[in-house]
C-alpha cells in the first residue's frame, strides 16, 4: 500500500476527518500558548528561571501518569474528553486576570492543571483510537498525528508571538481556549457508542499496578519503552548543547530557530512514511533504525559546519520520532482495552520523565565539558540504545502484513472516533517540544 493510499483511506473516514481537523486546530493553539507563557513570565519578571518553570509546570503531572491513567479506564472516554476540554477552555479565560508579577501564581496554576488534564486525556484518546481504526493502520494514524503537530509548530509560534506582542498573553490564552471549545464540539460530532466500563477491582494503587505490570511484562513493549526513555534522556542531553553549538558556528542565539525549523521539517516527513515503514519493519526494528539515525546525526553536530549541522537537524527530526511512534503504536496494538488507559499513561511517564532529568543534567554538563565531546559521547550512547533495541527481544516484534488498498476502513456500528484534538496538547507524541534542535 502506498503512503498516499493510506492517507486517503484515513481521511475519507468520517471520524478520522473530524480527528484530523481537530488535531490541526488544537496543535495550533497549544503551540502558540506554549511559546507565549514563557515570554509572558519573562516580560513580567525578567527571570529566565521563572520562564523555564512554565515548561516544568506543564510536564510535572506526567510523573503521576500511571495513577491518572486509571481515570480513563473507569469512565466512558468520549464524555471524559468533552468535559475536560470545556473545563480547560473555561480555565484559560481566567488568564485575563493576570496583569503583574503578583498574579503569576494564577498562570502557573492554569499550566499545572493544563498538564494534568493532558495526562488524563491522552490515554482516553488512545483507547478510543484502537476501537476506531484498523489495527494495521494505527502506525499511519500516529504518523499523521506527528506530521500535523510538527507542521503546526512551524507556523503557530510566529502567530502566538505576534498576538502576544499586540494584545498580550491573555489573548493567546483566549485563542487556546477557543481551540479547546472547538475540540469539545468535534467530539460531540463523533459517532461512538460506549458501554459504561466495569469498575476495575481493587484500590486505586492496585489498578495502577495492573497497568504497570501489563506494560512491563510484555516482551515487545518493555524494550520499546526502555529504549524510548533512554533515547529521550540522551536527546535532551544533546539539546542542552544547542546554544554552545550556535555560538561556535558564529551565529546569534536566534539561529536556534533555524535549527528548530529544520528538525520540524524532518519530523513532518517521517510522519508521512511511518505507517508503511512499520508494516515492513515491525515496531522494534523501526524504532531501532530511528534511534541509530539520531545517534549519527547527534555525533555529526560536533563538525563545525553550517551545512552539516543543518543536515543533522533534519536527520534528528527524521529519527527521533520513530521510537515514539513505534512504542505508542505497539501499546495501542498489544494492550487489552480495559487496561489501555493505565498502560498508555505508564508508557508516557516512563518515556518522557527521563527527558526532564536529561535537561537538568545537560545544563550542568555543558558547563563542565566541551560540547563537542558531549555530542560525540551522546551519539555513541544513542547508537548503543538502538543496538539494544534491535537485539533485545528478537522475535517479539514482527513486520505487519501489507494491506490491500481497495477495501474500505471497517466501520463498527456506530464507529468510534480517532483521537481528535488533544493528542496534540501533549508532547507525549511529539519530541521537539522537549528536545528542540
Amino acid at each position: 500500500m502506498t503512503t498516499n493510499w493510506t492517507v486517503t483511506r484515513i481521511l475519507r473516514d468520517r471520524n478520522a476527518g473530524l480527528y484530523f481537523v481537530g488535531l490541526v486546530v488544537s496543535a495550533f493553539g497549544s503551540s502558540a500558548m506554549n511559546l507565549a507563557a514563557g515570554v509572558w513570565v519573562k516580560d513580567l519578571t525578567g527571570s529566565n528561571g521563572l520562564a523555564a518553570l512554565c515548561v516544568f509546570a506543564i510536564w510535572a503531572p506526567a510523573l503521576f501518569g500511571p495513577a491518572l491513567g486509571t481515570i480513563a479506564d473507569r469512565v466512558r472516554r468520549k464524555p471524559l474528553l468533552i468535559r475536560t476540554n470545556l473545563g480547560l477552555a473555561a480555565l484559560l479565560l481566567t488568564l485575563f486576570a493576570v496583569h503583574s508579577r503578583a498574579d503569576l501564581w494564577l498562570l502557573f496554576v492554569v499550566l499545572f492543571v493544563y498538564g494534568t488534564a493532558v495526562v488524563v486525556q491522552d490515554p482516553a484518546e488512545s483507547a478510543l483510537l484502537t476501537a476506531a481504526v484498523d489495527r494495521d493502520l494505527l502506525g499511519d494514524f500516529n504518523g499523521l498525528r506527528m506530521t500535523a503537530v510538527e507542521g503546526m509548530k512551524l507556523v503557530a509560534p510566529l502567530t502566538g508571538a505576534g498576538l502576544y506582542a499586540v494584545f498580550g498573553g491573555s489573548a493567546v490564552g483566549f485563542l487556546d481556549a477557543v481551540t479547546f471549545a472547538l475540540a469539545a464540539g468535534l467530539w460531540l460530532l463523533v459517532r461512538v457508542h460506549e458501554e459504561r466500563p466495569k469498575r476495575p477491582a481493587g484500590t486505586w494503587r492496585t489498578q495502577t499496578a495492573e497497568g504497570v505490570r501489563e506494560l512491563w511484562g510484555h516482551p515487545l513493549l518493555r524494550p520499546l519503552v526502555l529504549a524510548g526513555g533512554a533515547m529521550m534522556f540522551l536527546a535532551s542531553l544533546s539539546s542542552s548543547t544547542t546554544y554552545a553549538l550556535v555560538d561556535a558556528l558564529g551565529h546569534a542565539p536566534t539561529y536556534t530557530g533555524v535549527l528548530y525549523t529544520a528538525q520540524g521539517i524532518g519530523s513532518v516527513a517521517v510522519g508521512l512514511v511511518s505507517g508503511p515503514a512499520l508494516r515492513r519493519l515491525g515496531e522494534r526494528r523501526f524504532g531501532a533504525a530511528g534511534i541509530a539515525l539520531t545517534a549519527v546525526a547527534v555525533a555529526a553536530r560536533a563538525v563545525p559546519s553550517d551545512p552539516v549541522v543543518l543536515a543533522s537537524s533534519v536527520a534528528i527530526g527524521l529519527g527521533l520520532p520513530c521510537a515514539l511512534i513505534a512504542a505508542f503504536t505497539a501499546v495501542q496494538r498489544e494492550v487489552p482495552g480495559p487496561l489501555l488507559g493505565r498502560a498508555s499513561a505508564t508508557a508516557n511517564t516512563l518515556i518522557f520523565t527521563p527527558n526532564v532529568i536529561g535537561l537538568g543534567a545537560g545544563a550542568a554538563l555543558v558547563e563542565l565539558a566541551d560540547f563537542r565531546v558531549l555530542l560525540v559521547m551522546t551519539g555513541v550512547a544513542l547508537f548503543a540504545t538502538g543496538l539494544f533495541l534491535a537485539v533485545l527481544g528478537t522475535g517479539a516484534s514482527r513486520a505487519l502484513p501489507a494491506q490491500d488498498a481497495s477495501p474500505p476502513l471497517p466501520t463498527p456500528d456506530p464507529p468510534p472516533s480517532q483521537t481528535p484534538p488533544n493528542a496534540s496538547r501533549t508532547s507525549a507524541k511529539s519530541p521537539s517540544d522537549a528536545n528542540p534542535a
